[in-house]
């Protein structure tokens, strides 16, 4: 059974393994800009089996009017039994229903996020961070 929990710490080596194990493409060798990257985040929801950490959704808001959902990762074995659902209700609970929730998504993730309520949107833009 798989249990979730509200900001319970992990370490940088617990996120550099799921995000491995779940496909998405994160600095997973540089544990410090991990660790930066929990460090600074504002809610962080968290699947365990067990004590493996098995998915993980973490989001910047302002917890008024905007989050953006940075990361959202589940073990590939754990795929697809909800879990990734689970986790963004998770932070959708953390955030309120008074704030918009926003990601950017792998071309592989495009058909995944519509199926979970999220709607596509054509008017965003970005300036990329320098590859890693």
């Amino acid at each position: 059974m798989i249990a979730y929990a509200h900001e319970r710490s992990i370490t940088a080596e617990q996120l550099a393994s799921v995000f491995d194990r779940s496909g998405i493409h994160r600095p997973t060798k540089d544990l410090a800009r991990l660790q930066e990257m929990l460090d600074h985040a504002d809610v962080l929801w968290t699947a365990w089996d067990g004590k493996r950490l098995v998915g993980v959704a973490r989001a910047l808001t302002d917890f008024s009017y905007a989050c953006y959902l940075s990361d959202l990762a589940v073990d590939r074995d754990y795929q697809p039994q909800g879990i990734g659902r689970k986790l963004v209700d998770g932070v959708r609970s953390t955030i309120g229903s008074d704030v918009s929730l926003v990601l950017l998504a792998a071309d592989k993730a495009m058909q995944y996020y519509p199926r979970i309520g999220f709607r596509h949107a054509d008017n965003a833009f970005m300036i990329a961070r320098r590859p890693f």
